[in-house]
């Protein structure tokens, strides 16, 4: 199986590897691309391809004229600023530049305009790398400003730039992959709203850009017995009911409820060693390198918790003399807490359980708590429009009303239903919303946000007249209830859209008016070959490890699938869930990731005055530093010996008493300085002209040297 992670890290550190060979060089990056290698790439693997140290071409640099700079580097304006800056000054000796994404025709031009430059630069070469792989099938553009510019008003004059970058970085996905595959974008069938011939223009986008990239690289896509994959362009007004119905699977539901932070690093604070000397909170980070997390992240909440139970109670077999007495004995996720703490034997893993514990108790607690049981009941209903036993729902209007007027049900939750309500009617009376808002108790600004939902192709109001009109068909019809449900059925039955597309895809049934084809197949008959022979139709829901088909890894169809405008976590699990069932690789890559709370934020902002949105690209321009423009700092010169007149004794320098008789000059150690080896001791060997025979290897003193260079301190 591909991973995202994998396949961007071999991409930069091979061609990191082709360019130092067997001669030592200097990596100098700027903020944008070391956030890029700092995600899939330790320090220490890339100081280990000949790297003596890495720079921020932001910073005060000395001049280092004797080794060459590999210089990565992300195509701003600002960038190229600081690059032309190094050059007049000659920092180095040659440049290798390694742009993580192609630079713009006038930037490219400024380069290849100056004499300075040409004389200095060894290599050009464009990456399109300018994405971060989050998991192994989930890539993001970590870009949350995605979503105003494609559907706030009030942006329509940055769409097509924001297009053009978006497109550049989806065929970068596309190359790490090595897949040249058919595009097929949403269609709705209703163009309901102004951002609805989004996916059709992004396609074409993205078609020009591959077929641009195909027809300057001969070797691309490489040769593979693999099915020819297939992108699918979508965007968020596909599924507007997945970003806000509760999710109980652990990954979702934790994103959901808990304060888990975003940015660089995802991180959650927890105690350690809770109710000892010891106690302490610490940010944990949530990794792909956690097997803990990448284990459980998709099981259901109560799955997870049995496994946490079950792997502990194995544990403690397997340690008899271990006892330790507490309320509520091992199957209490508190006692785990307590029991873990005291053991010395569990150290290397006692802060991911105790991190993992943590957040599906906490999570547990928030479910208990806000009564997200009762409510998710009724969201599963209004998302799926029928009741667990597959039956159309009776008194429906009365069971949201109730529920809203539940006093622990909390403002958010409220919110979230009323517009699950909404969006199940397909629009409802203007005094009905009234009503509903005012019997929800909801601060006026949100009845704003349930009518900025329009912009994203809702039907949120209804004329009189309307009333008895039929609801528009869905995308997808809800499949029928499987004969023996588990217990959790009832609160999971709702699968989101885009599970729907990708299985229909795998049966070779999507509908080529909805989903379209930028350039149709010439034969689509081979689409049916790779339909999976595993069943899609399993009782056990969709969360459920399931067991998939014997397709070779080698030989499966990879289908990668952009989602604008934001991604939930209940898309990212289908499609790890539908690709093993079908016996295919599903990719899923985004502008970032959304939770219920930021969906409901920006759908918020816009209605907002966009320049009280401090979108990136209405700031002002980021500036070189003045550092970079000033003069190299020359070496004072030594001053003379002051002259004594002719005839006149030298003074004494110091207060000390000068000698009777003057010392004799004591001769130059020519014979010791000859025999001097620049690369440590004194073995007589002959001093090396070319300083670059100072970089020879040493093992054992440069891994200690290379502990000082870089991003920072190394990790023990």
């Amino acid at each position: 199986m591909v991973s995202m992670i994998d396949a961007q890290r071999d991409v930069i550190l091979n061609t990191l590897r082709h360019i130092t060979r067997d001669d030592w060089k200097v990596l100098v990056v700027d903020p944008d691309s070391k956030r890029l290698v700092d995600n899939v790439i330790d320090q220490d693997e890339i100081l280990n391809l000949n790297i003596t140290n890495i720079e921020q071409i932001t910073d005060r640099r000395p001049a280092n004229k004797d080794v060459d700079a590999i210089y990565l580097l992300t195509p701003h304006p600002w960038i190229v600023d600081c690059l032309m800056a190094d050059f007049d000054k000659r920092k180095y000796r040659r440049a290798h530049l390694v742009w993580t994404s192609l630079l713009h025709p006038t930037l490219r031009d400024r380069i290849d305009k100056s004499q300075v430059a040409r004389e200095q630069i060894a290599l050009f070469k464009v990456l399109n790398v300018e994405f971060y792989p989050r998991e192994s099938h989930l890539v993001t553009f970590r870009d949350p400003w995605s979503f105003p510019i494609l559907f706030h008003p009030g942006c329509n004059h940055l769409v097509r730039q924001h297009m053009e970058d978006i497109a550049q970085k989806i065929v970068g996905v596309c190359v790490a992959l090595g897949e040249y595959p058919t595009i097929r974008y949403y269609r709705p069938r209703e163009k309901r709203h102004e951002a609805s011939i989004l996916c059709s223009h992004l396609a074409r986008f993205v078609q020009d850009e591959l077929d641009l990239y195909a027809k300057f690289h001969e070797d691309f896509p490489p040769s593979t017995t693999r099915p020819r994959g297939a992108l699918f362009i979508t965007d968020r007004s596909m599924d507007l009911f997945a970003p806000f119905v509760h999710e109980f699977t652990y990954q979702a539901m934790a994103h959901d409820l808990l304060p888990i932070k975003e940015g660089d690093k995802i991180s959650y604070r927890t105690v350690l060693n809770e109710g000892l000397r010891d106690q302490q909170e610490k940010d944990l980070e949530i990794t792909e390198k956690d097997k803990i997390w990448t284990d459980n992240r998709h099981r259901h909440m109560s799955d997870t918790i049995e496994k946490f139970t079950a792997d502990f109670d194995r544990f403690i077999k397997a340690n008899p003399n271990f006892t330790r007495e507490s309320e509520g004995g091992a199957n209490s996720l508190n006692a785990i807490k307590d029991m873990l703490a005291g053991l010395p034997q569990f150290q290397s893993q006692k802060e991911a359980y105790a991190l993992h514990l943590g957040m599906a108790q906490e999570s547990m607690n928030m479910f208990q708590k806000r009564k997200l049981g009762d409510l998710a009941a009724i969201e599963q209903v209004l998302a799926t429009g029928i009741d667990q036993d597959g039956q159309k729902p009776k008194a429906l209007a009365d069971q949201v009303i109730r529920m809203l007027d539940e006093a622990d049900v909390e403002m958010l939750d409220r919110l979230r239903l009323l517009i699950l309500y909404i969006l199940h009617r397909d629009g409802i009376l203007g005094g009905d919303m009234q009503k509903l808002h005012a019997f929800a108790n909801l601060p006026p600004h949100d009845q704003q946000i349930i009518q900025n939902l329009a912009l994203l192709g809702a039907r949120i109001d209804r004329q009189l007249s309307e009333k008895k009109r039929p609801p528009a068909d869905p995308l997808f019809l809800t499949k029928p209830p499987p004969m023996n449900p588990p217990e959790t059925y009832a609160l999971s039955r709702f699968e989101p859209a885009l599970q729907s597309m990708l299985e229909a895809h795998a049966n070779n049934t999507l509908d080529q008016q909805i989903f379209a084809y930028t350039k149709p197949p010439l034969d689509q008959g081979n689409d049916a070959q790779l339909m999976s022979t595993a069943s899609l139709r399993s009782a056990k829901p969709t969360w459920a490890k399931t067991r998939g088909t014997n397709v070779g890894s080698e030989n499966r169809q990879r289908v990668i699938v952009f989602m604008a405008g934001g991604a939930t976590f209940s898309e990212s699990r289908v499609c790890y869930e539908v690709a093993r069932i079908t016996g295919r690789e599903a990719v899923l890559v985004t502008s970032h990731m959304l939770t219920p709370e930021l969906f409901v934020r920006q759908v918020s902002d816009l209605s907002t005055d966009r320049r009280r949105l401090a979108i990136p690209a209405d700031m002002p321009k980021s500036q070189a530093p003045a550092h970079l423009f000033e003069p190299e700092p020359q070496p004072k010169p030594v001053a003379p010996p002051p002259q004594q007149p002719q005839g006149a004794r030298p003074q004494p320098t110091s207060q000390a008493a000068p000698s009777r008789a003057p010392a004799a000059a004591p001769a130059p150690p020519t014979a010791q300085m000859g025999r001097i080896n620049l690369s440590g001791g004194s073995n007589g060997a002959p001093v090396q002209a070319n300083s670059s025979a100072k970089l020879t290897k040493d093992p054992p003193k440069e891994k200690e040297k290379k502990r000082h260079f870089g991003f920072g301190k190394k990790k023990d």
